[in-house]
């Protein structure tokens, strides 16, 4: 599936949306936890449309999600918010999610949170990733039950 249609199957209304409900998950400040999430995750992505996915994927199941554009926002948010894991996109304006991995690899606080890097091109050169020391590289599009799936065995694994 191409990136072209990745995009249009996440902004075309599912006809079969409303047949299938969903339980409403309550909603919570960020980094704060009740019994009903199950953890706090900064989510990084440029792309408003995929960004929006994402979200609602990793609400469903569970988690508080707080939401950035880029890196140098997401630098921000990690610094001003408790977090259980970072997902974000590799390549981005401003700062890189390679470069947010790093700092976050750099950082004394926040050196073992779990981090998922996320690409829509196929990995070429493998020294970004491993100089990032991203826990897990998933390639766009991600299937839902990949991602929650990757989160929950890092959390598993963290805790």
């Amino acid at each position: 599936m191409s990136e072209v249609d990745y995009r249009r199957q996440m902004i075309t209304p599912n006809e079969n949306s409303h047949s299938q409900s969903q339980p409403n998950l309550p909603q919570t400040p960020a980094g704060t936890h009740t019994r009903a999430t199950r953890g706090t995750i900064l989510l990084v992505e440029d792309d408003r449309s995929i960004r929006r996915y994402l979200e609602v994927i990793l609400q469903r199941a569970g988690y508080t999600v707080i939401s950035t554009g880029d890196g140098l926002e997401a630098m921000k948010a990690a610094l001003s918010n408790t977090l259980d894991a970072v997902v974000t996109d590799a390549i981005m304006p401003h700062l890189n999610g390679y470069e947010l991995c790093r700092f976050l690899r750099r950082h004394p606080k926040m050196s073992q949170l779990p981090v998922i890097l996320l690409s829509g091109i196929e990995r070429a050169d493998s020294s970004h990733v491993e100089e990032a020391r991203a826990d897990i590289y998933l390639s766009k599009p991600v299937r839902p039950e990949e991602l929650t799936g990757s989160i929950a065995r890092l959390l598993l694994k963290a805790a």
